[in-house]
């Protein structure tokens, strides 16, 4: 007879089913550290089911962060937690690789034969765009002290800009204009700069993918206009793009349009590894045209965790693993894969574009062509709707579609627009279903109107 042991009751938690277990009956911590450990599975577990409550990364089409990995991403990631990239003499090859990475893009964007890429990694694009503008000021500074001028007022000349610029006006004492939008324009025009540029601009700021609209301002253009300021007044302004997003489409999707180091005037780009680049989130990039754009006084040579290593960067210990996984992508999907991940992103927007077109009450401002993969629109009536875009986005969101609505910048902010990115992992079955919920959604709208339409955003919204 087979002899059978009896647990005691007052077994651990590692014997209990998770959602039995001590902690589980417990309201999770919010000010405290617990006194003592619990089981990694019942932890694991409580955290999952908090996270639930998070809106659908892939139903978030109002971010342009990549929401999809695949399975080399995830296990580059997992190898990569504990390396330190700012650590470069320790991690020699992750810092190699860094360097790679610098090479590929400044060749994607055209800097000239013979040079080398000169930039380097950073947390996004906004640490990106600042290293960018700190360049930008120290060599107006250095140019106007050379020239026994004073360097007091500097200014920085933009459209509707992402707010980061506003963050590297206020924290590096630089005065931002930028520059109302003319009715029907959704970005900054070539001849609104004479009004706006003078001896102490430290360089206008060209967006390659508006965040509101999605479209691109016309660089070339805007170098050209600053090619005229310079030979009647004397003033010689460098570009930056901040080219977000439109760093990982343009070059793929629109290599005719020249808006990168083929234009002399450009000093230098920033972008995102972690939108269009595909890589996840934690890593954008800054290229200059020439090392002789980016001052050394702004790079610190710093004897840290085992040998001397420049660095240029507003934050300091980062992990290694974006970099490595922005490599990855490079090597694994190539020009041709590139391409083809962006045109069928182009694709979905179109067709988008095409079923709201169709639908009557909208109307388009950017339908996902010639720029990102995108689409914004306005109500074509937006006082005889009967309901306001807010209004929509809060309906649209009971079937878990995150949609923003927001209004354009001045002088355009009387206008409420909406606006929907189709990004890496965002499937045309998808937005088939997101037109069908979009279709049932206005129409319970149209057959029940708010007594008082709503004016403000119930939820909010981050660039």
């Amino acid at each position: 007879m087979a002899l059978h042991e009896t647990k005691d009751a007052s077994a651990t938690d590692s014997d209990t089913d998770v959602f039995a277990s001590v902690l589980s009956g417990q309201v999770l911590p919010k000010y405290r550290m617990p006194e003592d450990h619990s089981s990694t599975e019942v932890v694991y577990e409580l955290i999952s089911n908090e996270l639930l409550l998070d809106g659908n990364a892939a139903q978030n089409l109002a971010t342009f962060c990549t929401t999809w990995s695949d399975d080399g991403v995830h296990r580059l990631m997992n190898l990569c937690l504990d390396k330190n990239m700012i650590d470069k003499d320790e991690y020699p090859q992750t810092a190699e690789i860094e360097a790679r990475c610098v090479n590929i893009l400044a060749d994607l964007w055209n800097a000239p034969e013979g040079t080398t890429g000169t930039g380097c990694s950073t947390t996004g694009s906004s640490e990106a765009a600042m290293l960018g503008g700190l360049a930008l000021k120290w060599r107006w500074r250095a140019a106007r002290e050379a020239a026994g001028l004073p360097t007091d007022r500097p200014n920085l000349v933009c459209g509707p800009v992402q707010i980061c610029w506003d963050k590297f006006a206020r924290y590096f004492d630089v005065e931002l204009r930028q520059v109302p939008l003319e009715p029907g324009a959704t970005g900054l025009r070539p001849h609104q700069l004479a009004d706006h540029v003078d001896e102490n601009t430290i360089g206008v700021v060209a967006i390659l993918g508006v965040t509101y609209t999605c479209d691109y301002e016309p660089v070339a253009e805007i170098a050209a206009e600053l090619d005229r300021i310079q030979q009647t007044r004397g003033w010689d302004v460098p570009i930056h793009v901040d080219a977000a997003s439109g760093g990982f489409v343009a070059p793929f999707l629109h290599p005719d349009v020249v808006w990168d180091f083929r234009l002399p005037r450009v000093a230098s780009v920033n972008t995102s590894g972690h939108k269009y680049g595909l890589a996840p989130l934690g890593v954008g990039w800054i290229v200059w045209r020439t090392a002789d754009l980016l001052p050394a006084d702004l790079v610190f040579d710093v004897d840290y965790l085992g040998g001397d290593m420049p660095t240029f960067a507003l934050n300091f210990s980062r992990p290694g693993g974006e970099i490595i996984a922005q490599y990855y992508l490079f090597l694994r999907l190539g020009k041709g894969g590139y391409r083809r991940v962006q045109q069928a992103c182009a694709d979905t927007a179109q067709y988008l574009a095409g079923e709201i077109a169709g639908m009557g009450p909208f109307t388009l401002l950017y339908d996902g062509r010639g720029a990102l993969p995108a689409v914004s629109y306005t109500l074509a009536d937006p006082d005889g709707a009967g309901f306001t875009l807010y209004d929509l986005s809060d309906r649209l969101r009971m079937r878990g579609w995150q949609v923003p609505s927001y209004p354009l910048p001045a002088d355009r902010d009387d206008t409420v627009i909406q606006r929907v990115l189709i990004r890496h992992g965002v499937t045309r079955d998808q937005i088939a279903l997101l037109v069908t919920d979009l279709k049932a959604a206005v129409e319970h709208l149209v057959k029940h109107p708010q007594p008082v339409p709503s004016t403000e955003p119930r939820s909010g919204f981050h660039h």
